[in-house]
């Protein structure tokens, strides 16, 4: 019974952290999610799930992009038109080549976040917005949160 107790204890203290994750923690579990993917050798089904919008990948404002290593895009749930671009000279409202700084972060320290303005899907509004970028075997996947 104490064992059964404990268990329990456990699993409703897991939820409830679950439950009051910070936008940003659930952004970096997101792409960590595709990443585990991606080096499990589903790669190819992710990008395909991505383009076909698929609610793993796209939850709203909360999407995975992927990108080659050059920066790329392999896949965009929310514009088709980047597909096979790099858009790395192409900058924010505010002149910021957030591109770029996402793939510079993912080929050299590997990880890390991205500030910048970008239209949000849900609102149509461009908005402040904080990316995770992950180098995942030789992709790069990042997804956002908007402030």
């Amino acid at each position: 019974m104490r064992k059964l107790f404990c268990t329990l204890a456990a699993l409703s203290i897991g939820l409830s952290s679950a439950a009051y994750a910070s936008p940003k923690e659930e952004t970096i579990a997101f792409v960590k999610q595709a990443a585990a993917e991606v080096k499990a050798g589903k790669k190819e089904q992710v990008i395909q799930e991505v383009n076909a919008k698929n609610e793993r990948w796209y939850k709203g404002e909360l999407y995975l992009i992927v990108l080659d290593a050059q920066g790329n895009h392999l896949a965009h749930p929310t514009n088709q038109k980047l597909l096979g671009k790099s858009m790395l000279d192409l900058p924010d409202v505010d002149g910021k080549l957030f591109r770029k700084e996402r793939v510079d972060i993912a080929n050299g320290k590997g990880e890390g976040w991205v500030d910048y303005k970008y239209k949000n899907p849900q609102s149509g509004q461009v908005e402040e917005k904080s990316l995770y970028v992950l180098k995942a075997g030789d992709v790069i996947l990042s997804a956002g949160v908007y402030k």
